[in-house]
């Protein structure tokens, strides 16, 4: 047999193979779910695409439509906490759902936060640099520059998932890198309290006029850090299979509902304190155990992990197979 007759029969059992492979049969509720990820992901960027245009609907009076971009960014959020929590509780996991969430993420947790950064940034900065001056031509390029490295980085992380993510539930008690979903919430959060601070204090109170300068000179850096998190090998906690999942003591309980009735009672800089001072723990843990005490003991890996598996008192893990959106929420 020639080279050609085998190759040719190498194509033929390939296309058999993928045939076989062919998808029949998807889950309908957690794929639906996953799906409202994406749309809101996508209502997101035609919102940012509006500006600081007037948005109200019924009795919810938003100042600009960055504030709606935000918030559908965290209703994406909750979606993708519940489509794998609903797969695994009615047995209906698969890789198509695993695939469908991490295309869904890109788009709630990648383009669009990366989209509010770029038409936040310039929409500020118009409004202080003249278009005719050499320097704004370098500040919008550098906006833009700032909004891609965002997204190379969420479409790295989401790929990088795929590929390293293991079926074992007791595995999935730490991110390796920032989450994606947390990622964007910091970025979303800083748009809503923008927003917030201008309804609630006016253009001329001075706590506005701090985090006006937060918007328009460091969003873009902000972004550039995020993304640069996000395909590091800074291990972060998984907040909800360490602290909340299995049976726990009562003041984690207490402590659950202390920091709910916080988030009630002012949501915006809950938003921001939550999700930035957990980007920004897990680097300065690594940063002080890679550095200050490698310095000391001479062995940059003295960082304690985090648990690869449940303590004695959680409850059996679950023997389902874990989709992306486990541990990307």
């Amino acid at each position: 047999m020639s080279q050609r007759d085998r190759n040719d029969s190498k194509r033929r059992r390939l296309l058999r193979r993928v045939r076989r492979q062919r998808l029949k049969y998807v889950t309908i509720l957690p794929s639906l779910i996953t799906l409202v990820n994406g749309i809101c992901g996508f209502a997101a960027i035609a919102f940012a695409s509006r500006g600081d245009s007037q948005f109200t609907w019924h009795r919810l009076d938003f100042s600009s439509c960055f504030a709606v971009s935000g918030y559908l960014i965290f209703v994406a959020m909750i979606a993708d906490m519940l489509d794998g929590r609903v797969a695994r509780m009615s047995h209906a996991t698969s890789s198509f759902g695993g695939q469908l969430d991490s295309l869904c993420d890109m788009v709630s947790f990648g383009v669009a936060p990366a989209f509010i950064v770029l038409k936040v940034s310039e929409y500020k900065l118009m409004g202080l640099i003249s278009p005719a001056s050499v320097f704004s031509g370098f500040v919008i390029r550098f906006v833009w520059l700032s909004a891609g490295v965002y997204v190379v980085c969420a479409a790295i992380r989401l790929a990088r998932f795929n590929v390293e993510n293991e079926e074992d539930e007791t595995a999935h008690m730490s991110f390796i890198g920032l989450p994606s979903p947390a990622a964007a919430g910091v970025l979303a959060s800083i748009v809503i309290l923008h927003d917030h601070l201008l309804a609630e204090m006016g253009a001329d109170s001075l706590l506005f006029r701090a985090w006006e300068v937060v918007i328009v000179y460091l969003l873009p850096f902000i972004a550039i850090g995020t993304g640069v998190l996000m395909v590091s090998r800074i291990r972060y906690p998984h907040l909800i299979n360490q602290f909340v999942k299995g049976r726990k003591p009562i003041t984690h309980l207490m402590w659950t509902a202390a920091i709910f009735a916080l988030v009630w009672q002012c949501l915006q800089p809950t938003l921001v304190v939550s999700f930035c001072g957990f980007a920004l723990i897990g680097f300065l843990r690594w940063f002080y155990y890679r550095v200050v005490v490698s310095r000391f003991t001479g062995n940059p890996s003295s960082a304690p992990s985090a648990p690869s598996a449940p303590s004695a008192t959680s409850a059996p893990p679950a023997t389902a197979v874990p989709t992306p959106s486990d541990t990307e929420d």
